[in-house]
């Protein structure tokens, strides 16, 4: 039986949706996804300029990488963010936590500001592991 443990010497980090570390047990398989964007099945991005429409996709298509793996949201233990912009991120990360909550979920994870990604006008990329 797979068990997390959530690690949090403090609480603050519990408002923002994550956990300072997640150790995992009795777990057989670990997935590591590439960082998900907003991009259609063609690789081509999608919504510029729109940051909740680029993290909802983002979303989508890390859904469709776990159950392609036979894998929901519930095996992620830790999300890293990389964004073009910080602040549009905070005020448009709802999508996440909605879906991380619905999970049942509170992973470890990184935020990170960078001057660009891959394709011109993604703002946001989503990597993830999870375990099973």
């Amino acid at each position: 039986m797979v068990t997390n443990r959530k690690v949090n010497p403090w609480t603050w980090q519990d408002a923002a949706g994550f956990s300072q570390a997640i150790e995992t047990t009795g777990h057989q398989r670990v997935l590591r996804c590439a960082g998900q964007t907003s991009v259609n099945a063609d690789g081509e991005p999608q919504h510029a300029g729109d940051m909740a429409a680029q993290v909802a996709l983002a979303m989508d298509n890390l859904e469709e990488v776990l159950e392609a793996a036979g894998m929901t949201l519930a095996n992620v233990v830790r999300l890293n963010y990389y964004t073009t912009d910080v602040d549009l991120f905070l005020a448009n990360k709802g999508e996440v936590g909605q879906r991380t909550a619905a999970a049942g979920i509170q992973p470890a994870g990184t935020l990170l500001g960078v001057t660009r990604l891959a394709f011109e006008g993604l703002m946001i990329e989503i990597e993830a592991d999870a375990v099973a």
